[in-house]
């Protein structure tokens, strides 16, 4: 009997792929995503080490342009924290969009390796009926020119 053959083969491989690719996709996303919540956090801890000092200043006695100067400093701060926030924000969104992009990506692979093994089932069925067969024949075959 001849070897079995996916006539779909071609097309799951093209899918996994696919899958490949946005998997890949997916990861510098997350990277991304990691990255941009390290720079968050690093501006979040400079802005308390900035209102701490400001704050062990005004105990010791600060000059007015001091304080201007810590304040503006600080004000910029959250308004740069606000922007990396909101660029984190639309990150998450786009790696949202990409993690149902894999899942749907998974399922039509999924879907075609599992109509691949039902496939490959009934092809070793066909296989071991015609060998069950072709024993069955030679045997009765023996039979018949042995008598």
């Amino acid at each position: 009997m001849k070897k079995f053959h996916f006539s779909l083969a071609t097309v799951l491989s093209y899918k996994n792929q696919v899958l490949d690719a946005l998997k890949n996709e997916h990861g510098k996303i997350l990277a991304r995503i990691n990255e941009q919540e390290k720079i968050i956090h690093n501006l979040e801890k400079e802005y308390k080490q900035c209102n701490s000092n400001f704050n062990e200043k005004k105990a010791e006695g600060i000059t007015i342009i001091e304080s201007i100067g810590f304040e503006t400093y600080l004000r910029r701060l959250e308004v740069t924290i606000q922007q990396e926030e909101k660029k984190l924000a639309e990150m998450k969104k786009e790696e949202e969009k990409k993690r149902k992009e894999v899942v749907a990506a998974k399922q039509d692979t999924s879907s075609l390796e599992k109509l691949k093994e039902k496939k490959l089932e009934a092809y070793q069925k066909e296989e071991q009926k015609a060998e069950e067969l072709f024993v069955e024949e030679f045997v009765t075959f023996n039979r018949i020119a042995g008598k």
